[in-house]
């Protein structure tokens, strides 16, 4: 058998791979901004800290939270909300979309499994519409950006969003619109957690050594991921309001009416910010003149469109299933924008 030798990647490639991380890009506005308006980079840097050190205790509990579900097995206790009647699972599903303790990888298996075992399209839906737009990190994260009304709404609106898209999909499902919903080939487990069907959910897990070191794990690892992207998103807030003139996102996305709602759900459809970026950003935003609906169908529009949100769906359903879900999505950012904007 010949060796392979060793093809060292080109130094383009490991620039781009080093520079694209968020901890070098939180790095480098300050140094920009050194570099271009020295007067103003205390100001940036001092924004930033300040921010960050002020959402620290919601990053504390929402670590420790996180990672005793991870240690306990929670998972198990989800996957019971797709047993019984159809209509039962679509409510436990939209509930429960917010709870579940996933990886972005680890939905694929756990939708997988579903679908493998006869859960109804209507139910699955309900989840991946639910599931990416809230979960406890997400709460604290909002709460601390924006306040407990914003992420009280944003919670509301995503166990709403579940349950509309699920009944709608069962509906349509009824009608002979998802026939055969599933491509034909389904995705493989990726190894980055244990089987959600598997076990039962133990609550007392600091008894038992391996469930310790889950806890330690997913706590370390939970605790930097947040850090990482908090540091990112308030860098950004603070260029943002530094230097964003106010009038033009007012002129943009401000205001009343249905106008500045639509175009930010559009807006944030592409946009792909993760739902931990995503709400210092719309601070800065609502300091500059975004109205509150525009912020909410932002927000929400951006979580369903999330590249793992929409992995999770295209891997495992055909086309017109994929349409749909982005479909419902749109719609769901855009009532709950109006709705909102009405209620605060």
């Amino acid at each position: 058998m010949t060796d392979t030798p060793f093809q060292p990647r080109p130094l383009s490639t490991r620039l781009t791979t080093v520079l694209a991380t968020p901890w070098t890009v939180t790095l480098m506005v300050p140094i920009i901004v050194a570099v271009l308006d020295p007067s103003n980079v205390t100001t940036i840097i001092a924004f930033a800290i300040n921010a960050l050190l002020g959402t620290l205790p919601y990053i504390l509990f929402a670590v420790i939270l996180i990672a005793g579900l991870k240690a306990a097995g929670a998972e198990a206790m989800i996957a019971k909300a797709f047993l019984g009647r159809e209509n039962r699972m679509i409510v436990l599903a939209a509930l429960f979309g917010g709870l579940a303790p996933f990886c972005s990888c680890e939905v694929i298996p756990f939708i997988a499994g579903l679908l493998a075992l006869g859960a109804p399209l209507a139910a699955v839906m309900a989840f991946w519409l639910s599931s990416p737009l809230i979960d406890p990190p997400t709460l604290l994260i909002t709460a601390a950006a924006l306040g407990w009304p914003f992420a009280i709404g944003k919670a509301i609106a995503a166990v709403m969003l579940g349950l509309i898209g699920g009944f709608a999909v069962k509906a349509m499902t009824k009608g002979g619109l998802f026939a055969n919903p599933l491509k034909a080939q389904q995705p493989k487990g990726c190894g980055c957690g244990p089987n959600p069907f598997d076990g039962k959910p133990v609550w007392a897990f600091w008894n038992e050594s391996a469930r310790r070191t889950v806890f330690g794990r997913e706590f370390m690892q939970n605790a930097l991921f947040l850090i990482k992207w908090l540091a990112l998103a308030y860098a950004l807030e603070a260029l943002l309001v530094t230097y964003v003139p106010a009038q033009v996102i007012a002129g943009i996305v401000g205001g009343d009416g249905i106008l500045p709602i639509g175009i930010a759900a559009l807006v944030g459809m592409p946009a792909y910010l993760n739902s931990y970026v995503a709400p210092p950003l719309l601070a800065g935003l609502i300091a500059q003149g975004m109205s509150n609906g525009a912020a909410m169908a932002f927000m929400i529009s951006g979580s369903v469109s999330s590249i793992p949100a929409m992995a999770a769906v295209w891997s495992l359903v055909k086309p017109r299933v994929f349409a749909t879900y982005i479909g419902l999505g749109l719609a769901g950012a855009i009532m709950s924008g109006i709705v909102f904007s009405y209620v605060v």
